[in-house]
Order: C-alpha cells, then sequence, then structure tokens
C-alpha cells in the first residue's frame, strides 16, 4: 500500500499548521489543496507548503467547494502512483491519534472504503446532528442496506483504483455533498464500506462553511437523483447473488430500539398493530437482505420442483413467493411474542399427540426433543410454561437475537426460563443436561444447522432432491444421555398451530460396533420428516441461508463418545429466527428464536 494525505482547504489559517504539525509523525506525504482561498489564509498555505517538504500544494484560482478540491487530491494522487489517500479536514475536527488504526485498518482490507464513524461530545451543534440522521435514512434506502453508518465524516481512506474508475466515469458533486455521493456511488459500484470509531469535535474557533439553504437544497437534489438512481438499479439489486456465509457469521440486523418500537406499539394496539407497522418492515427487510432473498428463492424453487401443484407456490417460483415468505417469518414473530404474552391459548393450538410426551414425563424419565427451525415450536413451548407448568430445558446461542430476546423478556421475563447457553459442549454441558433427564426433564436441540466449527461432524443426506449437511452433534449428544428420543414440528396449517410429535428412538446408545449406522439412521429418520413437513409448509421454514452449502466441514467416521462431547460443537441451536421449539404438556425449545437473527432471518433489520 502506497499512502498519501489529502487535505481540502477553504480559508482555515488557523488550524492549518497545527494540523500539519501533528500529522509529521506520520512521515506521509501530503497534498494540501487550495480551493481558491483569500490572501491571508493563500499565504499561510504557501508558507506551510515550504516549512514542510513533505507536502505539495495545489491551487484553484477560485473557490469550486469542498468536493472539488478533495477530487483535485485524489486524481493527483493517483497519477503519482499512490494507492490510497487518506482524508483529513483542515479545521482540527478529526483525531489524528487514530490515523495507525484507520491505515492498519486499510491495510487489512486494501480494497474498502475505510471511513471514521463520528463520537461526538458536546461541541457538535445540534441542528448538523440531527440533520445527519435524516442523511442516514436516505443513505439507507438509496443503497438498500445498512452497510454505510455514516456517509458524511471527512475523515476517510480512499483506494484510489475504485475511486479514480468512478470519477473518470461520473461527475459527482463538488460541494457539501461531495461525501455522501461519492460514498453511495463506491458502494454501487461494489467497493466494501468499513467504519472505525473516532472522536470529532467542533472547535469554538472553527470556520464552518456549510451554506444552510444552498447546501441543504443541493443535499435534497442529489438525494432525489440517488434513490431514482436506486430504483434503476433494483432488478440488478433483487437478482444479485451473494457471497456464501454460514448461517452463524451473520450478525443480528434488527437495532434494539426498532425492536424496541414495535413491541410498544404491541403494548399500545396488540398484535393488529404490530403487524400492520411489521408490513413496511419487512418490504425493507426484503428488498435490502440479498443474501436471505436468494436463500428464500432457491429454497422455494426446490419445493416447487418437488411439489410442482403447491398451493402456496407460482409455477415457476417468483419474488411475490418469497416476499410471502418473508411476510410468514414475520407473522410467526408475532405469533411468538402472542404466545408469550399469553394471548394464544392451549385450545388454539391442535396437539393430537400430547398423550406421547405426556405419558414420557409421567414416567419420571426425561426426553430429547430434535427440533428445527421449521415452524413455530416457540409458540408452544410458551404455552406449555404458562398453562402446563412443563419444566423445559432449551439449549441455546442467543448472540445471533440479543435484541429481540431483550425486549421479549421486557414483555414477559419468563421467555428465558431454562435456557441452556453454550458456545460449545464440553464435560460439564454434558453432565448438566443428563441431571435434566434424570429428574424428568425435557432438552430441546435443533438438528438442523451445521457447526461453524471446521472440527464438526456431518453427514450429508438427500433432502428436496439434493444432498444437505446435517449435523452429526445433536444425535451423538443424545445418544450419550440415553434417553427416549422424539422429533417434534409445529406449524400452522388451515389457520391453526398443529404439533407432531414422533417417537424416533427409546436411545440411541448401544453397543459400539453398531454406533454409526445406528445414528446415521436416526438422522435419516429426521431429515425424512423435515423434508416431509417442509413441502406442506414452505413458507415456514426459517433457515435463510444456503442450506445445501458443502462447508468446509470434516465428514468423518464417528469416534467414541468421550471425544464427541470434547469436539463437536453446540449442535444449532443458536440464534434462529425461529428455533424455538415448543410443547403443551412437555416440551422444550429453542429460543434465540428471534426475528432478529441476521444471517437466517429475513426479520433481521428494523
Amino acid at each position: 500500500m502506497k499512502l498519501t494525505l489529502v487535505i481540502p482547504n477553504y480559508n482555515h489559517h488557523i488550524a492549518i499548521e497545527q494540523t500539519l504539525t501533528d500529522l509529521a509523525k506520520f512521515n506521509l506525504p501530503c497534498y494540501l489543496v487550495d480551493d481558491g482561498s483569500q490572501d491571508e489564509t493563500r499565504y499561510i498555505l504557501q508558507a506551510m507548503a515550504e516549512k514542510f517538504s513533505w507536502v505539495t500544494l495545489i491551487n484553484h484560482p477560485f473557490n469550486r467547494g469542498k468536493g472539488a478540491a478533495v477530487t483535485s487530491g485524489l486524481r493527483q494522487a493517483y497519477r503519482d502512483g499512490f494507492s490510497h489517500v487518506l482524508q483529513v479536514d483542515a479545521d482540527g475536527q478529526h483525531n489524528l491519534d487514530d490515523i495507525p488504526l484507520m491505515i492498519s485498518t486499510a491495510e487489512q482490507q486494501p480494497q474498502a472504503l475505510i471511513s471514521g464513524q463520528p463520537i461526538y461530545d458536546d461541541s457538535v451543534p445540534k441542528g448538523r446532528l440531527y440533520g445527519r440522521y435524516i442523511t442516514h435514512f436516505w443513505v439507507w434506502v438509496e443503497t438498500l442496506s445498512l452497510d454505510i453508518q455514516d456517509s458524511m465524516c471527512g475523515f476517510r481512506v480512499y483506494p484510489l483504483e475504485a475511486t479514480e474508475q468512478l470519477l473518470s466515469q461520473q461527475a459527482l458533486g463538488e460541494r457539501m455533498d461531495f461525501d455522501i455521493e461519492i460514498m453511495v456511488k463506491l458502494h454501487w459500484q461494489g467497493t466494501p464500506v468499513v467504519h472505525v470509531p473516532t472522536k470529532v469535535i467542533y472547535p469554538e474557533d472553527g470556520i464552518s462553511h456549510f451554506q444552510g439553504l444552498q447546501d441543504n437544497v443541493r443535499i435534497s437534489w442529489m438525494h432525489t437523483k440517488l434513490f431514482f438512481g436506486m430504483l434503476t438499479r433494483l432488478p440488478q439489486i433483487l437478482n444479485k447473488n451473494t457471497p456464501h456465509q454460514h448461517w452463524s457469521s451473520m450478525g443480528e440486523r434488527g437495532s434494539y430500539w426498532g425492536i424496541k418500537l414495535l413491541a410498544e406499539c404491541y403494548r399500545l394496539g396488540g398484535h393488529w398493530l404490530c403487524r400492520a407497522i411489521m408490513y413496511p418492515v419487512i418490504g425493507y427487510f426484503f428488498l435490502t437482505g440479498a443474501s436471505a432473498r436468494q436463500a428464500s428463492m432457491n429454497f422455494l424453487a426446490r419445493v416447487q420442483q418437488q411439489v410442482p401443484d403447491h398451493p402456496d407456490l407460482h409455477q415457476p417460483t417468483q419474488w411475490r413467493d418469497s416476499l410471502n415468505h418473508f411476510i410468514a417469518f414475520g407473522n410467526a414473530a408475532l405469533d411468538r411474542i402472542d404466545a408469550w404474552c399469553d394471548r394464544i391459548k392451549l385450545n388454539q393450538v391442535d396437539f393430537n399427540d400430547r398423550h406421547i410426551l405426556a405419558n414420557q414425563v409421567a414416567s419420571g424419565r426425561g426426553a430429547v426433543l430434535i427440533v428445527s427451525h421449521l415452524g413455530n415450536l416457540e409458540l408452544c413451548r410458551a404455552i406449555s410454561i404458562h398453562q402446563q407448568k412443563v419444566k423445559v430445558n432449551v439449549m441455546v446461542l442467543t448472540q445471533h437475537a440479543e435484541n429481540f430476546n431483550k425486549v421479549l423478556q421486557q414483555l414477559n421475563p419468563q421467555s428465558s426460563l431454562n435456557l441452556i447457553h453454550v458456545n460449545e459442549l464440553d464435560p460439564s454441558t454434558s453432565m448438566l443436561l443428563q441431571q435434566k433427564i434424570d429428574m424428568g426433564e425435557i432438552v430441546v436441540i435443533a438438528a438442523d444447522r451445521t457447526s461453524s466449527n471446521s472440527q464438526g461432524r456431518v453427514v450429508y443426506l438427500p433432502f428436496l432432491g439434493h444432498e444437505a449437511p446435517f449435523p452429526q452433534g445433536p444425535f451423538i449428544l443424545a445418544s450419550l444421555l440415553n434417553c427416549p428420543v422424539y422429533t417434534m414440528f409445529c406449524i400452522r396449517q388451515q389457520g391453526r398451530y398443529k404439533v407432531h410429535v414422533e417417537h424416533l428412538s427409546d436411545s440411541l446408545k448401544g453397543p459400539r460396533a453398531g454406533r454409526i449406522a445406528r445414528l446415521t439412521d436416526a438422522m435419516k429418520l429426521y431429515s425424512q420428516r423435515l423434508e416431509y413437513f417442509a413441502k406442506q409448509a414452505p413458507l415456514q421454514w426459517f433457515n435463510f441461508y444456503d442450506f445445501w452449502h458443502k462447508d468446509e466441514l470434516i465428514d468423518r467416521p464417528l469416534s467414541r463418545p468421550a471425544t464427541a462431547v470434547n469436539t463437536v460443537t453446540a449442535p444449532n441451536t443458536s440464534s434462529a429466527p425461529n428455533t424455538g421449539s415448543a410443547l403443551n404438556t412437555s416440551a422444550a425449545s429453542n429460543t434465540n428464536t428471534a426475528p432478529a437473527n441476521s444471517t437466517t432471518s429475513p426479520s433481521q433489520d428494523n
């Protein structure tokens, strides 16, 4: 990386010498751009260029605007062979001590635009602060993403190859609209944007060149053009293929306050007011969630191939099917909230297999429930705790749904009862679960998501016409617990939730010689039932990632149980948007079921 500084200057004569003095320790060449300053400032800048040998002065004969000054510096640096430019303002607003962090971030991601994300003190004018939030909103709309957290900070590292490509093809705004426009258009061009938090101050003797009326009109016109530019790019955005991400690497997109707002609407107007507000939110997630949308359309297309005349899908599948898929996810999230607030009663759920679990609990011996991210098992768990007082233990990884779970707990503190938080299975976790089983309790494990650990074990099994990876971990754990194993699904059919419980095995533990075949057979039965119910209710499939992707996991023979406990990552009970499992009479669920689970759920932003 060959880096240089660019400093635009228009009549900033007070702080410029101190700024250059502070920059000297970084041993970087610098282009100081005089944007048609008055004589006093012009003489000072000439003196600075003579004082600091590493400073090159570029002169504009008249004032053209900050954007024009930055553009002159960027293009001159590119012509002189530099690969990156660090832009710094001349007025002393930026914390220059953050430059090493900016540089190291650029070195790690040389193709990205590195931008400061301001942390303001009390010196920031409130009008400027609030105005930024309006711009943030429009930038999110124009990019159909939340990738750009702040588009107005002038403390940046530009990758010059991508920047020159843009500047050579398009004329950008030359004044206060420049910082926003170049960032949005670089994002459109495919340049990643990375933010680095940095303190920003507004010096008491600082000079602002922001022209209230003219610059606001200019920025509004720029946003108008960018908005319509976004609309013309919609087909490309909706059809864009995104790189595969393992579901566990996708973070929660929903902000706490966004989800909190929906929760307050729920308090005031119940399910229906919250649903009315939810629809535009889901529409936004549908437009901005490229990877989730792509995974949805791929899954629905596979179902449609298996069931050509499926009543819930077009033939062939369309984007409308995927949008309905997203809406079904949002509705399921609201149903979960209804259940935890005791607004869905036991008699509203058809549970013809209740006696199976009731008899198991009555026997005094616990059991393992193998569940999935299909349907709404969380609804049954909530009803079970409210009305049946059944002891439910759910293995969860909640970091992907912290905001949703936090708000859900505020609505009903019982929603976090009996959650077992695990990152990896170890002997202590296994012993704890064994105690639960011995006390006649139920342990719930989701078995449809592979571990993110490269040492995880998977078996590739047929699923909707193609082989998909299924984790061995849940079945290894069930064999160690040496108890009855059941599968459970809860899907909405003909306007009512129906719970399906099936006996899988009295115990997966047995002679070592047949262990591999025994566990593989159990996994096949589970995958077959998962496929059966996925065909029945494809819009209730809440794994919004490439389910068939062959992760870099080791598919190898099972070793002795002790090794399995030490190496198998916690069985995919993570943050699923619908990980919940459920029971009316006795059940457990995977409650990291937030609708705000980024990787796997469409509704992750709020």
